[in-house]
């Protein structure tokens, strides 16, 4: 599945991952391959991405949390998420 993260600054990350997981208002969640389609607010917290690689122009907003699963964190202030068909677009602040 394909997850791209923007802030209004840049994007922080564009490209196909295994899953994500996500601070929602009502608790972490995790979106993996066909997950139903979804759109909810996020809080302040780490995305964290589980991917094999990030790309080179991606990897300064990140942090890797875990050699053996690939994941990889980015801390944000707040953000929405949008996902349907395989295709996730974080808008995070």
């Amino acid at each position: 599945m394909n997850i791209k993260i923007l802030t209004p600054e840049f994007v922080v990350f564009e490209g196909e991952v295994k899953s994500v997981l996500l601070p929602g208002k009502n608790g972490e969640f995790q979106i993996m391959k066909d997950h139903a389609a979804i759109v909810a607010s996020l809080n302040g917290g780490k995305i964290k991405v589980f991917t094999d690689e990030i790309k080179e122009e991606y990897a300064q907003h990140f942090t890797r949390e875990n050699e053996k699963e690939s994941a990889f964190s980015f801390h944000m202030k707040s953000g929405v998420i949008e996902f349907s068909n395989n295709k996730g677009i974080i808008l995070a602040e």
